[in-house]
């Protein structure tokens, strides 16, 4: 891993973090929709830090996440339980941005704060071990 890809995946894991934060802040103004997206991006950008100490990138969301359950989920670098949540929360945060009649709960909502907090949590032990 050179300094630029380190630099890149600091970058990213920041803005997990800070879509964690707006996550957070719309749950406490009861903007579930928007809450869930960001929680969703916080996975995203996550997922992205790890990716970024490789020599691959994608651009689409779903081969981002494809590749990530491939080549660390699958290989038990990062549990099976968190390759489920994550797909669970890329399928809320679908149906949640596309579908004009889905109402997301306070429940749900707050379980994918969780899902992100863990993602975020699990990339951080990977990236400092």
């Amino acid at each position: 891993m050179n300094d630029r890809q380190k630099e890149l995946s600091n970058y990213r894991l920041q803005q997990a973090e800070e879509s964690l934060t707006v996550a957070k802040t719309c749950l406490e103004g009861e903007f579930y929709k928007d809450s869930i997206n960001r929680s969703y991006y916080s996975v995203f950008y996550a997922i992205k830090a790890v990716l970024a100490l490789g020599s691959v990138d994608f651009k689409r969301h779903k081969d981002v996440v494809s590749y990530f359950n491939k080549e660390y989920v699958a290989t038990e670098k990062f549990p099976k339980t968190l390759g489920r949540k994550i797909g669970n929360l890329k399928q809320i945060r679908e149906d949640s941005d596309y579908d004009d009649f889905y109402v997301a709960s306070k429940e749900e909502t707050e379980e994918q704060i969780k899902t992100a907090e863990s993602v975020i949590r699990s990339v951080k032990e990977y990236l400092n071990a």
